[in-house]
């Protein structure tokens, strides 16, 4: 085994990796290249990733499915290209078994097509694309999330229940975003008066909120992952534009990272999510006490998605007998795994994309004057994504 930086690592990871020894051989060992963003605006995100994925190797006792782990963890950058050089040492160098991590679409999508041709498998810890969902849906693509479109369309639910007549849309022009929009209206059949594409990564929104004044929706929809999404919240806030309409978001527009930046700014909104901290299942409450006494703050969504993919993957390599070298094995491993999802009811679809229940969260004080997320109603049961019937995987 080669040497590894700690500095590539959280504690956890380092763990599970010293755990197999130095005279491992690769049907001894679990090899997993965790890629995600640990820099730049959407830092927060992958680090949630990482942390909620080293809790699960935690629980699991620092192995997966009884073996050791070698474990990888290199920051994308946020840029295709750096993601493309580090994919491919994975795979070609280390000869990794399973590849994962990645945030943000426009990162994943240029690089899939090599990762999947390698029949090296990807789990999906964030982003469920539209185009592997149907027709281009491929047997080494695990989406252990959301399909992109999936928690839009439980907000754009939710607003049609709750009459807003008039809705303004507003998200970044890269894939996810244009597909959460798309979701949303897949829902709402009330009048969209504005739908606004900014730049990825924009952190002044002074332009778009001058134009939501003049719209006057009853409702916002926003997609605006990380940093964008807490300049654009607390700019709406300052704008006076809170006490005109109601926000409405995806849950990670609106969890515990986004309420830490902006406090009492957020309360008031809705938010759609797979997942909620207050859900009462007993896998979840587990995961919220240890991820609290563990890293000193309250999991996102982002955090239940890396662990949801850690237990998964302990699930699949023991299901498999260890056979993590037989692709086919792995695979269907991976399709029938019997794990507890902290978000309750789990299982794939012929894509391999969630079926799940989609549920519907707001921001606001608790007795103890803390803002946080209270689960407010089941939207969608065992929702599946619109694209899974074009799907026709061997």
């Amino acid at each position: 085994m080669k040497p590894w930086s700690r500095s590539s690592l959280a504690p956890l990871a380092l763990s599970a990796l010293l755990g197999a020894g130095g005279t491992a051989h690769a049907a001894d060992v679990v090899k997993v290249g965790f890629l995600t963003s640990l820099s730049g605006p959407g830092a927060a995100l992958g680090q949630e990733i990482r942390d909620g994925f080293n809790l699960g190797l935690q629980h699991s006792g620092g192995k997966l499915g009884g073996l050791p782990v070698e474990i990888n963890i290199v920051d994308d950058q946020q840029n295709p290209e750096s993601a493309r050089q580090t994919a491919e040492r994975f795979i070609k160098r280390d000869k990794v078994d399973v590849i994962t991590g990645v945030v943000f679409s426009n990162v994943l999508l240029p690089i899939l097509p090599m990762i999947l041709n390698s029949e090296t498998v990807y789990l999906s810890t964030n982003t469920g694309p539209e185009d592997y969902a149907g027709a281009k849906c491929n047997r080494n693509f695990f989406v252990v999330s959301w399909q992109n479109e999936d928690i839009p369309q439980a907000v754009g639910k939710f607003a049609m229940d709750r009459k807003f007549s008039k809705v303004a849309l507003i998200a970044p022009n890269y894939p996810g975003g244009r597909e959460s929009l798309g979701g949303f209206k897949r829902q709402y059949k009330g009048k969209v008066v504005e739908e606004i594409y900014s730049k990825m990564g924009q952190l002044d929104y002074s332009a778009e909120l001058a134009t939501l004044r003049a719209a006057k929706p009853d409702a916002v929809f926003f997609f605006l992952p990380g940093g964008m999404g807490v300049n654009f919240i607390k700019q709406f806030d300052a704008a006076g534009l809170s006490k005109q309409m109601t926000l409405l978001a995806p849950g990670f527009s609106a969890d515990e990272d986004t309420i830490k930046a902006v406090g009492s700014s957020l309360t008031g909104t809705y938010n759609g999510t797979q997942w909620a901290a207050d859900l009462p299942n007993p896998a979840n409450r587990k995961f919220v006490e240890d991820f609290q006494k563990t890293y000193g703050r309250m999991p996102s969504m982002y955090a239940s998605q890396g662990y949801d993919t850690a237990v998964l993957l302990d699930a699949a390599v023991r299901g498999a007998g260890g056979k993590v070298e037989n692709r086919d094995v792995l695979r269907k491993a991976l399709r029938t795994a019997d794990f507890k999802s902290v978000r309750g009811s789990f299982k794939f679809n012929t894509n391999q994309y969630p079926i799940q229940n989609l549920y519907m969260r707001v921001v606001e004080k608790d007795a103890a004057g803390r803002v946080s997320n209270k689960l407010v109603s089941t939207v969608f049961s065992a929702h599946t994504d619109p694209f899974a019937a074009s799907c026709n995987m061997n």
